[in-house]
Parts: structure tokens; C-alpha cells; sequence
């Protein structure tokens, strides 16, 4: 009679580093940027994302570099974005959730431009700013929706929301670990239920809506974070307060980080209210020649 080898963590995770050699050896050699992105931990997501089957996670994983090598969105920077970003509607938090993750709050109802190409532009810029800004073997982030002056004339457009869900599926996979949709007004839950549509089920599973008065809702996110960091505006303590001139000086900042991580050739200069920014990359056909 043979006895059955018990299973056990160490088994699961042999198994996931065969998947990431696997898929590793499907993409083929990489240079370059494609070199950068390519970790063991971002291989690691597109098969998470794709349930671990390694040909459906190639075919992920290859479109996102073609996205990439087009979209460039490591080369954006914060004077190209700096408009969007006025009125504080998606900034980088000061303080991290209890996992130590980056958090990015996002606050629609300070929506203040119409364009739906700059204000994608701006989130990404922000999601690959959040993601340059993780600690150490950390992967995933936290969303904060907070509600406040939400209305419909400050709501995106259906397709612009599709637009961006796509994005952050196809391109970041795995990258957002939870999302509280804070006191979203009731009117909110019809935008949702067509939004909810091109969401997949892992990414839903990921959405929390809470309320101030619900007790599941208060408990649920002291679980996750700090009262004492957490805004007022999410049932905390802190106080939240938007400095746009504070703020371009640390995306300035992070530019510089930003290019020297990617091998990019730019030196900052100064503007007029003396923050450092790095110039705009030259364009396509300049890179090309």
C-alpha cells in the first residue's frame, strides 16, 4: 500500500516557479525595457490573472508589451498630467494600508476636465507612479473612492470607465488588491451595475462598497488601515488636504526615480516655482532614428 505524499505549501510554490520558467521560456529572450518589466514576480501575475495557464497568460502578457511599446507610459511625466490633477480628483496617499501598500485615492466628484484620452493618461501615470513607489516585494495596491460632490455631472462616461477597467485588467493584472467605494450616493449603484458588466469576477470580488453607519463597513476598514492615517473622509482620523504645489514637487521627484529605473536619458530642469521636472521624451520618430 503506497501512502499518499501530503501536500503542502512548498509543493504549490514549486509548482507556481515551473509556471513562471514555463512562461518565461514561451515569451522568448527580452532587452530593454521589455527586460525590466519582465520579473519573476510581473510573470507571476499574468498567470494568476489567467488561472495559472501559461499559453493564455503569454498572449496577456505579449499584448501588454505591444500596449506598452506604444503608450509608453513610462515615459509620461507629471507637467503633461499636472492639469488632471488640480483639484486632487487620483493622488498618491501620504500613509500606506496595514499590508504596507501604496494607496491611490480617487475622489470623482472633483472630476474638472471633459477629455477622456488625458484623463486615462493622468490614472495611468498615477497606477505606474503607485507602482514605482511599492515597498520591496510588495506587488499590489489599495484604492480609496471617496464620494463626496459625486453627481452626474461630475460621473465619466460609461466608455471612458470601460476604457479604463480594460487598461487595468489587461495591462495591470493583479496590481489592485482591494478597492472601497466609500458612501457612494444611491443613484451611484445604477453607473455600477452597467459598469460591473466588463469587470471580471476576481476583479469584482475585489470591490467593496462601505458606509459611515454600517458596522461591517467601520470594522472592515480598520481591518485594512490605521484610523489615526485614514482621512476623515473615509471614517478616520486625518485630516485630507490637497496641495497641488506640494504635490507636483514630490511627482517631480519621482520622475527623476522613474527614469533612472527605466535607463531613460533625461536630466530635470527647473520650472518656474522651482520644483524639478524631467523633460518630455523625444518624440517616436526621433527615438526610432
Amino acid at each position: 500500500m503506497f501512502l499518499r505524499r501530503k501536500h503542502t505549501q512548498k509543493d504549490d510554490s514549486e509548482q507556481r516557479d515551473a509556471k513562471v520558467i514555463e512562461l518565461r521560456t514561451a515569451i522568448g529572450p527580452l532587452s530593454g525595457r521589455c527586460s525590466l518589466f519582465c520579473t519573476d514576480a510581473c510573470l507571476m501575475r499574468y498567470l494568476e490573472a489567467r488561472n495559472w495557464n501559461v499559453d493564455k497568460a503569454r498572449k496577456m502578457l505579449e499584448e501588454t508589451l505591444k500596449w506598452r511599446s506604444t503608450y509608453k507610459p513610462e515615459e509620461i511625466r507629471w507637467h503633461e498630467v499636472a492639469h488632471e490633477g488640480e483639484t486632487g480628483k487620483v493622488s498618491r496617499a501620504s500613509f500606506h494600508d496595514r499590508q504596507g501598500r501604496t494607496v491611490l485615492i480617487l475622489r470623482p466628484g472633483m472630476q474638472n476636465t471633459t477629455s477622456a484620452e488625458n484623463n486615462i493618461r493622468h490614472l495611468v501615470y498615477l497606477l505606474e507612479n503607485a507602482i514605482i513607489n511599492l515597498s520591496e516585494g510588495q506587488e499590489q495596491m489599495s484604492w480609496l473612492i471617496d464620494f463626496t460632490g459625486f453627481s452626474l455631472n461630475t460621473s465619466v462616461p460609461i466608455r471612458t470607465a470601460r476604457d479604463i477597467i480594460y487598461i487595468l485588467q489587461s495591462h495591470y493584472p493583479e496590481r489592485l488588491a482591494i478597492a472601497f467605494l466609500y458612501n457612494p450616493p444611491r443613484f451611484f449603484e445604477a453607473f455600477y451595475k452597467a459598469v460591473r458588466y466588463f469587470l471580471d469576477p476576481k476583479t469584482a470580488q475585489k470591490v467593496k462598497f462601505v458606509y459611515p453607519k454600517n458596522k461591517d463597513s467601520v470594522e472592515m476598514m480598520q481591518l485594512y488601515f490605521d484610523i489615526e492615517n485614514l482621512p476623515n473622509e473615509f471614517g478616520g482620523n486625518a485630516t485630507l488636504k490637497y496641495d497641488h504645489e506640494e504635490f507636483s514637487r514630490l511627482m517631480a521627484q519621482d520622475d527623476v526615480k522613474t527614469a533612472k529605473f527605466w535607463g531613460i536619458d533625461e536630466k530635470p530642469y527647473q520650472i518656474g516655482n522651482g520644483h524639478s521636472v524631467a523633460p518630455e521624451p523625444a518624440p517616436i520618430s526621433q527615438q526610432a532614428g
